[in-house]
């Protein structure tokens, strides 16, 4: 526990500024609560020796650089030396605040895909109906099954979720619960009646087809309407550089004692007509086009239950013939489905902007998009628990144009988001625009996020995230790119600014909201002040203020429905947006509903955990490099969830989220071990969820803990 000046509580309880309430006869010490766990826990566990200092309980921090003492001056005297201990102290102090803050970048990472190395099967073995390897001999996968399966680790459950819920596991024999669905013959085992009731129902939409990577790739995709706004926008730009010229000719011109030239004259007026001819030239061309816009039909990725044999086969690609008629010529023929019918207003007219889909966003529920926990698996535990609004992680625009699978994984929706979109990096208005056209007509999604709120120094040093905020024409330029070529509304999430004292969004609000923006998300902190301090809603109420009669939704320290009520009743806010608060306690979106404090037991925490677990082996996969991956993002969202008080065990609600948890030993040793935050306790709950972990595991969370600071 901290030390430092103590607060008088109720009951006679001690508290410590910065430190949640807790019951006195729940609280203990660092050593009793460990060794309590310990003596517990049936099985020890010990990472590497490198990590051992990294994962004690001030943990997770790395070891602060020591400061280097020149030792060629032996003859300096006393005082010398004391001034040079006193500033060492110093030094390491502040580097030691410097560490606790921001991410993990040098921690030891292993990918999912290297815990198996050279002895991960074929999947031409395993995929049915069983068919040649399109590398042949140059393979560097198994296909001797005998050999496979001398050497598969040991499976981790007599169960498959997978085959026990849509009747069919796709993983056969590499599945790490194959005992359940493996016939004597190795054969996979197929339950017809539960397919029957799956396999016509699309569980999750948004994949990438073959097809459209392969042209992405390529760079054979066309994007008509990008084009067409980027040429209107390349010859405004030139039209203003020509009057900026012509008016500092003018200016040397009268100020000179000379007459003006009749050639200069004359040059200056054909540079103006040339100038209005291009301009209404491309206007001309636009009206031409317009009929054309909307042509291009959607194409909407899909993927069928993991127990349908369609699995692959279900992906219409008519859009793609539209979008890419005539550039795809030396390339073999996608099948597409004709549009059959008379031709309706709506594929000749070009929509107006207050035509678009409207969605009415006010007063709903938004999980915020987050980077690396906002994934599928979680976005379906907080829908089960009342979100409204979901949104995916943040997508870099430049590596989607390059259809790179990775990128692309964060657009799949689950058909249970009914209202879901998609959040956008980038910093120019090309690829913004081509990419909005890109997903316009190959994914289905309710509106289209712009990230221009994120703080860290990848992104903001190329312009982008947080950048753009200093970059208000690309901002506004990308905006109404977006909005042109897009039939969903564009939104955008900011932040109060670049500098902590230095607040500028009230200044970009209007702007944007005369660009065409349906709605603004505004995180009450600046890129410089993370999150170690209290989010200022009174900043954000004045920026609703301003953003009339656009939506404007607030977003910060949002744990309690006590604090959404507040939000809402003293600021101007459309709705709220939950994020560091989801990740800590995803039944938030209940308490809010219902208005109540939810004092849920370890034992329902645990099905939570259950239930996300099973939907990662879905979305993940059930093979070794599927377990390994949802184990490690289960770890990521452990990081957050240790940081819960279970409201029985508060000296008075609601908990901050601001507080640190003291040490407290829970009302069994469930919610005792899920309260510590050594990730050694993490891993061994992942074990419970998901088995051993391989022998070369190793972890260390992606994010430090600045929030109690």
């Amino acid at each position: 526990m901290d030390e430092g000046n103590a607060n008088n509580s109720t009951n006679g309880t001690v508290t410590y500024p910065g430190v949640a309430p807790v019951k006195s006869q729940y609280l203990t010490t660092k050593d009793t609560f460990h060794e309590h766990l310990n003596n517990e826990r049936k099985k020890d566990l010990t990472l590497p020796d490198s990590l051992d200092e990294e994962v004690t309980d001030d943990a997770l921090k790395h070891e602060s650089k020591k400061v280097k003492i020149d030792q060629s001056g032996k003859d300096t005297n006393e005082s010398e030396k004391s001034n040079v201990e006193l500033c060492q102290s110093k030094d390491n102090c502040k580097q030691s605040k410097r560490k606790a803050r921001g991410q993990n970048k040098n921690r030891p990472h292993m990918k999912p895909n290297q815990y198996e190395h050279d002895q991960k099967l074929c999947s031409s073995v395993f995929r049915e109906p069983p068919g040649e390897c399109y590398y042949g001999e140059k393979c560097r996968f198994l296909h001797d099954v005998s050999k496979y399966l001398a050497l598969k680790p040991a499976d981790l459950g007599d169960h498959c979720y997978l085959y026990d819920t849509y009747g069919r596991c796709q993983y056969g024999i590499s599945c790490r619960y194959a005992q359940s669905h493996i016939g004597p013959d190795n054969n996979n085992l197929i339950n017809e009646d539960l397919m029957k009731i799956w396999e016509t129902k699309v569980m999750v939409k948004n994949t990438l087809s073959k097809e459209l990577q392969h042209i992405l790739r390529k760079k054979k995709f066309s994007f008509p309407k990008s084009e067409q706004y980027l040429k209107r926008l390349s010859v405004k730009q030139k039209s203003g550089k020509q009057d900026s010229l012509e008016e500092s000719e003018s200016g040397k011109q009268h100020h000179s004692e000379q007459k003006p030239d009749s050639t200069k004259v004359i040059t200056g007026m054909a540079v103006e007509i040339n100038s209005a001819v291009s301009v209404s030239s491309a206007v001309m061309k636009e009206n031409c086009l317009a009929s054309n816009d909307n042509v291009i039909p959607h194409l909407l990725n899909t993927f069928t239950c993991p127990g349908s044999k369609l699995e692959e086969n279900t992906t219409p690609s008519s859009g793609i013939d539209a979008a890419v008629a005539g550039s795809v010529n030396d390339d073999k023929q996608i099948s597409s489905t004709k549009r059959l019918g008379v031709v309706t207003d709506e594929d000749i007219i070009k929509l107006r902007p207050y035509e678009k889909k409207q969605l009415n966003f006010r007063d709903k529920l938004y999980l915020a998009p987050l980077t690396t926990c906002g994934n599928l698996p979680f976005r379906r535990i907080c829908k089960q628990f009342g979100a409204d609004i979901t949104c995916g992680e943040m997508a870099v625009c430049t590596n989607l144009l390059q259809g790179q699978s990775s990128e692309w994984a964060l657009l799949k929706r689950h058909h249970t988001e009914d209202i879901f979109g998609v959040q956008l990096e980038g910093a120019f208005p090309d690829t913004m625009t081509k990419c909005a056209e890109l997903l316009n007509q190959t994914i289905d999604v309710d509106f289209v996020d712009i990230n221009v709120g994120c703080p860290i120094d990848l992104v903001y040093q190329k312009g982008a995230g947080c950048g753009l905020m200093n970059r208000v024409t690309k901002l506004e330029q990308i905006v109404k790119g977006m909005n042109s070529v897009l039939d969903v509304p564009v939104t955008a999430k900011l932040r109060t600014g670049i500098q902590e004292k230095v607040n500028i969004a009230h200044k970009l609000i209007p702007s944007l909201r005369n660009c065409g923006l349906s709605m603004v998300t505004l995180h009450g902190r600046s890129r410089e002040q993370r999150y170690s301090k209290l989010a200022d809603w009174d900043y954000i109420d004045h920026c609703a203020q301003l953003a009339k009669p656009m939506l404007l939704f607030g977003n910060g320290d949002i744990l309690s429905y006590e604090d959404a009520n507040r939000a809402r009743a003293t600021t101007a806010v459309s709705g709220v947006m939950v994020a560091r608060g989801a990740l800590i306690k995803p039944w938030i979106f209940t308490e809010i509903k219902e208005q109540r404090h939810w004092d849920i037991s370890s034992k329902e925490r645990f099905e939570i955990l259950q239930n996300y677990s099973n939907y990662g082996l879905e979305h993940w996969g059930s093979d070794t490099q599927g377990v390994e991956k949802c184990r490690r993002f289960l770890l990521e969202w452990l990081s957050f969830l240790c940081r819960y008080i279970p409201v029985g065990l508060m000296e008075h609600v609601p908990q901050k989220i601001n507080e640190r948890p003291p040490y407290y030993l829970g009302r069994d040793y469930l919610e005792t071990l899920m309260s510590s935050q050594n990730a050694c306790d993490w891993i061994k709950i992942s074990e419970m969820l998901l088995g051993p972990v391989p022998p070369n595991f190793t972890f260390v969370p992606k994010h430090k803990a600045n929030s109690y600071k």
